[in-house]
């Protein structure tokens, strides 16, 4: 739909300038004095200027075609009507050139139009001639600018979509870390009991199934996303704060007790903040699971005066660094998205910290 609605939207940005240099041409050929003698020459100028125009509503599929159709109904335009301008209005045509096509191609067709210029001084005179020359320079160079410009714009966008698809990994680090964590706890317990509590087995076997199945289906997304050309968000709804106490149920029934604390209303901000600030949360509590062997986990969540702070504290050990891990540096690189900061550090006394504060005002746009 996007892209139709660009099409016709080009479609009718082409139509309208054609119309005007047909208005102008016609204008000029009418009221001229030195235009046609005959009214069959003020009829084949009239269908001159009709053809030279409507090279523009084919200009962007065939750029030097339409040119060069332009550049010859100009010729007769020049004999029929020379007060026309240089080749009649060819320099609009050139003008698109210069917009679609690099220079290597856009100088070559100035300098085809300009290197006959001098033909102004039998028809015209010094003046003539510079300003023919002068209307396909200005030409050229209003289209080599929107050309550079949408090279420019375009080199942005590619940029940006780079940067989206670097946060997506993430993304997908984060999530794929945490459902792996959970199926470890779980299988390992699976394995504990298998013998003695069936029953426990049994379900720690359901939430094996659970977690992989969230994984598969998150992966899946995120790998859509990773190779979409066109930016398109994932179908699914990105996870917020109000998805941290689903987030801690899981966390308990894998063994590890968490207790969460809220103060402010937070379920109402934007949903890049609540993003990071979920991804934060598991993260840290994933970090928890696998690498700091703790016992318990602390998660407290406060919003007031434009920020939103997050702390969790655990009793187990620092994350081990990991070559190529991620999880920190992730966390972040989150906060300084949105304009915050984040600290990861051990306790004096023992245990692991991780406080991060979001400025909300910074990540609304």
């Amino acid at each position: 739909m996007k892209c139709l609605s660009r099409t016709r939207f080009l479609l009718l940005l082409d139509g309208g300038i054609a119309a005007a240099c047909l208005g102008v041409s016609l204008l000029v050929l009418l009221t001229s004095d030195v235009g046609p003698a005959t009214p069959g020459g003020t009829a084949a100028a009239v269908g001159l200027a009709v053809l030279q125009a409507s090279c523009l509503l084919w200009i962007r599929r065939r750029p030097g075609y339409a040119l060069a159709v332009a550049a010859l109904a100009g010729v007769g335009l020049e004999a029929l009507c020379p007060t026309l301008g240089w080749l009649g209005l060819v320099a609009a045509p050139l003008s698109y050139v210069a917009r679609l096509r690099p220079p290597r191609f856009s100088l070559v067709a100035l300098a085809v139009l300009v290197a006959p210029t001098p033909w102004k001084l039998v028809s015209g005179g010094w003046r003539d001639m510079l300003l023919a020359v002068t209307a396909l320079g200005l030409s050229w160079s209003i289209g080599e600018l929107l050309r550079a410009q949408a090279q420019r714009r375009c080199e942005w966008e590619r940029q940006v979509r780079a940067t989206e698809r670097e946060r997506i990994s993430r993304e997908l680090h984060d999530v794929v870390a945490h459902h792996v964590a959970v199926i470890a706890v779980q299988a390992v317990a699976a394995e504990d009991v298998f013998d003695r509590h069936p029953a426990q087995a049994r379900a720690a076997l359901g939430s094996i199934n659970t977690a992989a199945r969230s994984a598969l289906t998150e992966l899946r997304a995120m790998l859509h996303a990773l190779t979409a050309d066109d930016g398109s968000d994932p179908d699914g709804p990105q996870p917020g704060l109000a998805q941290l106490d689903a987030l801690v149920d899981a966390v308990r029934a894998v063994g590890l007790p968490v207790t969460l604390r809220r103060e402010g209303d937070g379920e109402a901000l934007p949903g890049g903040v609540q993003l990071s600030a979920y991804r934060i949360v598991q993260e840290s509590l994933t970090n928890a699971l696998r690498h700091g062997h703790a016992t318990r986990a602390d998660v407290n969540v406060r919003y007031g005066d434009g920020m939103l702070r997050l702390e969790v504290v655990n009793d187990g050990s620092a994350p081990a660094r990991r070559p190529g891990g991620r999880g920190i540096v992730g966390m972040r690189e989150r906060a300084r998205l949105l304009g915050g900061t984040l600290d990861a550090d051990p306790l004096p006394a023992g245990g692991f910290r991780v406080r991060a504060q979001l400025p909300v005002r910074a990540a609304v746009r």
